[in-house]
């Protein structure tokens, strides 16, 4: 049996009378990237805050690296790492003086050996006397990383990572992600916006919405059973699109239709000699995705959150004081 870094067991978060979270469950295996995605408002950052120690929750138990975190948030604190959206670092700074300040926010005396590795690690050791407002966007993040691991956190929470990179950028960053979770051997809990990050960074995701988790499963597992595929047809002028109800679930626009299959290949022999009686413009298939399954469990897109990461960011280094 896989040994669990977090486990939150039937959580609930009240508000006077709104309920934020409404006995949610779920686990994050260790050594595991696992990633936690929901519309705004679903109640990603009030869980996160939980389990940070930020906030109390109402009812339930949230245990991370098997510590209470409601009977003792100070010594969660020092199993965790933060990463966030922003690039949260001092760029009047060097790079060394950054890790230097988060050294001493985390009370660590033996840090500089631990400060040259991972700089070193991450191929930037030679700048580290740059100002950090000299540096490109990925070198800081490297430099925010290295901060993040440097009291040798068990779990590191990553908020939106890559929001605002450009795609060249992202994706050397989703290899960091990787590289540090394999290297390293710390456990990863990513929240993102971005469909495609999630489907290839995570082993795992849970989906929240209204404050409940609705699937939990691997990338594949939630296309395959909340996912389907999407045939659309565009025909010339209209068209009765009752007739197509058999094959799935119909949307249907001004001479246009989606239909919401399990397999397209399944359905699109018999669908053809349906679609022979009308004059076809164009036919499009898509295949399940990421995107349709949370679109298919939520009722929405997701987008990018209105979290303040500074501010949390602020707390969490407030709260280790």
């Amino acid at each position: 049996m896989d040994e669990q870094s977090i486990l939150v067991e039937e959580l609930v978060k009240k508000y006077g009378d709104f309920t934020a979270l409404d006995h949610i469950s779920f686990d994050v295996r260790e050594g595991e990237v696992f990633g936690l995605l929901g519309p705004n408002g679903a109640g990603k950052t009030t869980t996160i805050k939980i389990m940070t120690g930020l906030t109390l929750p109402t009812s339930g138990k949230v245990l991370v690296s098997n510590i209470d975190v409601t009977k003792k948030p100070n010594e969660v604190k020092k199993k965790i790492g933060w990463i966030s959206a922003d690039v949260i670092v001092d760029d009047d700074l060097t790079a060394w003086e950054n890790l230097e300040l988060q050294a001493k926010l985390e009370g660590l005396k033996e840090w500089k050996e631990r400060a040259k590795q991972l700089l070193d690690y991450f191929g930037i050791f030679e700048f580290k006397d740059r100002q950090l407002g000299k540096f490109s966007t990925g070198m800081r993040k490297k430099v925010e990383i290295s901060m993040a691991l440097l009291h040798s956190p068990e779990i590191v929470f990553m908020d939106e990572p890559t929001i605002g990179l450009d795609v060249s950028t992202r994706k050397s960053l989703w290899d960091i992600i990787r590289k540090i979770n394999k290297d390293f051997g710390v456990t990863v809990l990513l929240t993102t916006h971005y469909m495609e990050e999630a489907d290839m960074l995570c082993e795992r995701i849970a989906i929240i919405n209204k404050g409940k988790i609705v699937a939990i499963g691997s990338p594949e597992e939630l296309k395959s059973k909340y996912g389907g595929d999407v045939i659309e047809v565009q025909f010339y002028g209209s068209v009765d699109y009752k007739i197509f109800e058999k094959y799935g679930q119909v949307i249907a626009k001004e001479n246009s239709i989606r239909i919401k299959v399990g397999n397209a290949e399944d359905v699109l022999v018999s669908m053809l000699k349906d679609l022979s009686q009308f004059r076809v413009k164009s036919l499009r298939i898509e295949k399940a995705s990421l995107d349709t399954a949370f679109l298919n469990l939520t009722g929405s897109t997701i987008e990018e959150g209105d979290f303040d990461a500074r501010k949390f960011y602020a707390m969490l280094r407030r709260s280790r004081k």
